[in-house]
């Protein structure tokens, strides 16, 4: 009886192993998206090349900030990728590739976390600088004024998640090396 339970419980452990496999899918659905946002980067980009030849600069400085902001995101999803992959699935074997980042492989869950809710602020940032740069537009917009005071709120509430869960982090980093000593 006990043998039959160890052996089941040997299967089950393998089993549950295994279905790490089944994030797969949505990596390679980022990996597309990634794909996506370079169909949108360069229709942004061509949009903007008579914007910026012909326009005025708060437009084409817009246009700038729309490229950086889908830059950003597609660099969100790179090490989403990369560090969910090799965090949760499997490490990428690269070999001895002289491109390989540095920071993968190194990157724990906590570091995804901090680096992840980095990028959001950073592309946040960049929206509330969109709107800063056409504020004369935004307010004299019906609402313009709610609006305005909902995107700095959004901004600021993720500047604010932001440091509570480096705070987090460091505490919980801090708790690790006192049980050590």
């Amino acid at each position: 009886m006990i043998n039959k339970m160890k052996r089941l419980e040997l299967f089950l452990e393998h089993f549950m192993f295994g279905s790490r496999w089944l994030l797969v899918p949505f990596y390679l659905g980022l990996i597309a998206g990634i794909a996506l946002l370079l169909i949108k980067f360069l229709k942004a980009f061509v949009a903007l090349l008579p914007v910026v030849f012909g326009g005025d600069g708060g437009a084409a400085l817009l246009g700038i900030l729309t490229l950086v902001d889908i830059t950003l995101v597609a660099n969100l999803l790179l090490i989403i990728i990369f560090a969910g992959y090799e965090n949760f699935v499997s490490k990428i074997d690269t070999g001895d590739n002289e491109d390989r980042p540095e920071w993968m492989g190194h990157v724990g869950f906590s570091d995804l976390k901090l680096k992840l809710i980095g990028s959001i602020v950073a592309i946040s940032g960049i929206e509330l600088l969109k709107y800063f740069i056409n504020v004369k537009e935004v307010l004299s917009a019906p609402n313009g004024n709610h609006q305005l005071a909902w995107i700095v709120g959004i901004h600021l509430t993720l500047v604010f998640s932001g440091v509570m869960f480096a705070l987090m982090d460091r505490i919980a980093t801090g708790n690790h090396t006192i049980k050590e000593k």
